[in-house]
């Protein structure tokens, strides 16, 4: 990990460094770590934004880290099929392989360093699993699930797909140099990804090597989160300590500094972070399982609509799976809500 990597970081452009009489460091205002769980059919994840309130989240919802795995032959999981309505998944795979269908004859593979961006919107039915050959002879898999809410006038939007291969995403280097920073949606320093999204959010996968610095400006007017996919380090002009499985939520301000310890373990040399943001929806948030709406109304509705088949057809030789969770309304701890990928 990660698959996207380049040889020479110096060829790449440089994010400068925020002035720092000009620019506000965020702080951090809070460090969690994510608890372990499982998902679809009993794939390994950390749940990264367990017990955070969603309203320092928003525009997110939730996230998993799907791994890191190694899988025996015969040991690769993926999920049921299952409904979503009401949000958006964006799933980056960063190690392996993953297969999708959904109940509009749509379908795709995303593979290490990939990323589909799925708008569910008005609903639809879906499946994720792993490819036959991946089952059949085991393998690494390790990916990162978010799901980001969308508006109320765009909830009903019809669903669509973004397929981001690794060689589009927009690669940049730390001032320093020590970092390579992926792009995956949104900009950083005037340099956008290709994903396209309905809410303004940028999304980026960052590895810095040891010692390095990453300073990163930031819109104000964004939400600011750090996630440490594996590795040591710190977050903020006062340096508090994260590792991996470790969320960092930042406060107010327009730049953010990340640096990786000095000392790495051996399978993890590097420190690697996924650094998100969006613009707040400031919206009620009424949230059951698969269902990310603004009231229990719309949530009744969608598992009527579910029930009877408006959120379209599957195979006849498919179940239909249903994964339930708990109600979560805005102000609640996103750990209150059940995930399905």
């Amino acid at each position: 990990m990660p698959a996207v990597t380049v040889n020479d970081l110096t060829v790449l452009p440089r994010i400068p460094v925020p002035d720092p009489l000009v620019a506000r460091q965020r702080p951090v205002v809070r460090v969690t770590t994510a608890p372990r769980g499982f998902e679809g059919e009993g794939f390994p994840v950390r749940r990264a934004f367990a017990g955070v309130d969603l309203a320092e989240l928003d525009p997110f919802v939730h996230m998993d880290q799907m791994g890191e795995v190694e899988y025996a032959p015969g040991e690769a999981k993926g999920t049921p099929w299952h409904p979503h309505r009401g949000f958006e998944t964006v799933t980056y795979m960063m190690d392996g392989t993953f297969e999708h269908s959904d109940s509009n004859g749509g379908g795709g593979v995303i593979t290490n360093g990939d990323t589909q961006w799925m708008t569910a919107g008005a609903g639809i039915l879906h499946i994720e699993k792993p490819p036959e050959a991946l089952v059949v002879s085991g393998g690494l898999f390790h990916g990162i699930q978010l799901w980001v809410n969308l508006p109320r006038v765009r909830k009903w939007a019809l669903p669509r797909y973004q397929d981001l291969r690794a060689g589009e995403v927009a690669l940049l280097a730390s001032a320093d140099g020590g970092a390579l920073v992926r792009v995956i949606a949104g900009e950083i320093a005037g340099h956008a990804g290709p994903g396209s999204t309905y809410t303004p959010m940028t999304y980026a996968h960052a590895t810095l090597a040891p010692t390095a610095r990453l300073a990163l400006p930031w819109r104000p007017d964004y939400n600011a989160l750090v996630y440490v996919l594996n590795g040591f380090g710190s977050v903020g002009a006062e340096r508090r300590p994260v590792q991996m499985g470790q969320l960092a939520v930042l406060g107010p301000g327009d730049a953010l500094t990340i640096d990786a310890a000095a000392v790495q373990e051996s399978r993890s040399p590097n420190l690697d972070v996924l650094v998100l943001g969006g613009l707040p929806i400031r919206e009620p948030v009424a949230w059951y399982g698969p269902f990310v709406m603004n009231t229990r109304e719309e949530l009744v509705q969608a598992f009527e609509d579910y029930e009877a088949g408006r959120l379209g057809t599957i195979p006849a030789i498919a179940a239909i799976h249903n994964t339930p969770g708990t109600i979560v309304e805005s102000g609640g701890a996103a750990s209150r809500g059940e995930g399905a990928s």
